[in-house]
């Protein structure tokens, strides 16, 4: 608080005044003031600084949800980076996978011909027209399909004959030398078809043929291709 002290003028002409206390007491009230003004400054200087720290801060802030809002995004974008590496693996690993696939028919031979009947046992059937033999699996020469990973597989079998009171067409295939399905048909005259499939779990080495059954028949034409035997990879495991 400023202190002014008011002297007046006869006070001052007066033999009872004191100058030299008159003269500490201005001194005195100047150092005040300048005390006061040091101090206004003083407060000046440091709300300027506060204000520049409050800037500061706002700005600061401001950059944080900047930087929160990239976090975010950049987690976002690390999961999808994630679940497509995840996708393209599955990917290689589905094409790093055997590709096993083989179809073939009876006879390469024009003009229709019958195979069997025979009476010693159980006759393997060689398809000997190949349509189709990725993973070089299938051996035309012996009729045998080896699995070459274990997986699941599926297999078709056509079977064709003329009508005969005598005999009819029955084959039967087999995994192992174990029977697993057959195709057979029976009827006096004419064709005769017949059909089957299967899916099977077949470990590596496994092998699948076809055997006709004592005393039947099979009929094919290397031209038309009545009589087929196919075979696929579905999935390994």
């Amino acid at each position: 608080m400023l202190n002014v002290w008011v002297i007046p003028a006869d006070e001052v002409l007066s033999p009872n005044i004191n100058l030299l206390e008159v003269l500490e007491k201005i001194t005195t009230m100047e150092k005040r003031m300048e005390s006061m003004e040091n101090e206004m400054e003083r407060l000046k200087t440091e709300n300027k600084v506060f204000l520049q720290l409050i800037f500061t801060v706002h700005i600061c802030t401001k950059h944080l949800f900047i930087i929160l809002e990239q976090a975010e995004e950049l987690t976002i974008l690390n999961k999808t980076t994630v679940d497509t590496n995840i996708k393209l693996d599955e990917l290689m690993k589905q094409n790093q996978a055997p590709k096993v696939a083989f179809s073939a028919s009876l006879l390469s031979s024009f003009g229709p011909q019958s195979v069997g009947p025979f009476h010693n046992g159980l006759h393997t059937l060689i398809y000997e027209y190949v349509f189709l033999n990725i993973g070089d699996s299938y051996d035309p020469n012996t009729g045998i399909f080896t699995a070459p990973v274990r997986g699941a597989y599926a297999f078709r079998v056509f079977s064709k004959a003329f009508g005969s009171p005598e005999r009819d067409v029955t084959a039967g295939l087999f995994k192992n030398d174990q029977h697993i399905i057959s195709t057979h048909g029976q009827q006096a005259s004419g064709f005769i078809s017949s059909s089957n499939g299967v899916s099977l779990l077949l470990e590596e080495g496994d092998q699948m043929k076809v055997n006709l059954y004592p005393g039947q028949w099979i009929f094919d034409d290397g031209e038309h291709h009545h009589s087929t035997f196919s075979g696929h990879l579905l999935f390994p495991m």
